[in-house]
């Protein structure tokens, strides 16, 4: 396939590039021209030509933190503290889900996540392998993460979704993982800091997600998880924590040596009442830290733009100073600093010879006008409905309004709700 962009902004997100008006082609998956236009371009042969009308072209965004099966959660437990939200509402439910559920619960996330210009996620969730062959069959990039915890997971079952999954698919790939400090043993943990060390890998996990959480750790090892997680070498190839809200000066300097991502969730901590992560001072610092989303049990939308509003106006009222975390620096998280934290390091700006994860922002709507600035415009006024396309691997997954996945939205919707009808009837 030979795609051509032409008459767009282009906003790269590589560094020190302004937005320009030009073109862009697509052969196959990849960037094959990006720059101005020229006559010559109109003699080749084209697949589809598209005049983009002035609007934006930009990478995709890249969402850092999911738990995409859980769709099926959706609204159900609302306006709880974590802990009672977890282990009295989440858990029991889960444990009622069959692992071939987790197919089309994922699909549900993925096409929600097409809307919001979302190219890429980190999933973090049981049975992984029905979450990558949703993402292989709809077509959409998908980065597993391990889950492992004293519910389930060995170090022997990581090393095996290690080594199949990062060889099951080009849109999928596998990073070692582990739910959280918490719910997890410390033989289990040594064993995955081990295995860690043999793979040459990093390990993500979530991380300091609440006082309580912090504190536990405290009285059981005498050190933060972040501390503690460091003293039994977790990190020796580097890796991050999902959320780090409560995070002391030690822990933020563990981060910054050993160069771990930090990904910020601001939806779903506000949802939880968890806190508002110290964003401002690890930038200041120089910590990479990458947006996601979590999952649509907490949070409860998988949207981008929400999550960049927050981010930014959470921390100009958390350090009272207006200029905290400007516009480019939180579509750097959403975009580039998601894609290396993930791993994914050939779509992280738009570049000849990277791959066509791109999206078009529609600047033609109200909410978009006039325009003063697009970067702010974005990330202040965007939303959803600026998102005209999303394409990821070089294919057009979604535009204006029509998904091309593979399947039809109405089978999907039908099958989540015979799975939740299901799980509500299972004693």
């Amino acid at each position: 396939m030979k795609i051509r962009f032409q008459n767009a902004r282009i906003l790269s997100m590589k560094e020190g590039e302004d937005i320009f008006l030009g073109e862009l082609h697509v052969t196959d998956n990849k960037i094959s021209y990006i720059g101005e236009g020229k006559p010559e371009f109109s003699k080749e042969s084209w697949d589809r030509v598209i005049d983009a009308k002035g609007n934006v072209l930009m990478p995709g965004f890249k969402n850092a933190h999911t738990h995409s099966a859980m769709t099926f959660l959706r609204t159900y437990a609302e306006d709880l503290p974590l802990k009672e939200w977890l282990y009295e509402k989440v858990f029991p439910m889960e444990a009622k889900l069959k692992p071939e559920d987790m197919y089309p619960l994922s699909i549900l996330a993925i096409m929600e996540y097409l809307t919001s210009g979302i190219t890429a996620n980190f999933d973090m969730y049981m049975a992984p392998e029905f979450v990558a062959k949703a993402a292989k069959d709809t077509g959409f990039r998908t980065v597993l993460c391990g889950s492992a915890n004293d519910f389930g997971g060995t170090k022997e079952s990581l090393r095996k979704e290690y080594e199949t999954l990062n060889k099951y698919h080009e849109l999928v790939s596998y990073q070692l993982g582990f739910h959280a400090e918490y719910t997890t043993s410390k033989e289990l943990m040594l064993d995955i800091a081990d295995l860690a060390k043999e793979l040459k890998t990093p390990v993500y996990l979530h991380n300091s997600e609440t006082k309580e959480e912090v504190a536990g750790c405290v009285e059981r090892y005498g050190k933060t998880p972040t501390a503690f997680l460091d003293s039994i070498g977790m990190f020796e190839y580097g890796g991050g924590g999902f959320h780090c809200v409560h995070m002391t000066e030690e822990d933020l300097n563990i981060c910054k040596e050993k160069g771990l991502y930090v990904v910020s969730n601001p939806g779903s901590n506000c949802k939880l009442a968890s806190g508002i992560a110290p964003v401002s001072k690890m930038l200041e610092m120089g910590i990479p830290v990458a947006l996601g989303t979590d999952g649509p049990a907490s949070n409860n939308c998988l949207d981008m733009f929400k999550e960049m509003f927050l981010v930014s106006g959470l921390q100009k009222i958390a350090c009272e100073d207006a200029t905290a975390v400007d516009s480019m620096e939180v579509l750097k998280m959403a975009t580039v600093n998601g894609a290396k934290a993930m791993g994914l390091i050939d779509c992280d700006v738009l570049d000849e010879g990277k791959l066509a994860d791109l999206i078009m922002i529609d600047l033609n709507q109200p909410n978009m006008q006039p325009i003063h600035h697009i970067p702010k415009n974005i990330v202040y006024s965007g939303s959803k409905l600026n998102v005209a396309m999303t394409m990821v691997n070089g294919s057009i997954l979604y535009e204006k309004g029509a998904f091309f996945i593979g399947v039809k939205a109405e089978e999907i919707y039908e099958k989540a709700n015979e799975i939740i009808a299901r799980i509500k009837e299972t004693k």
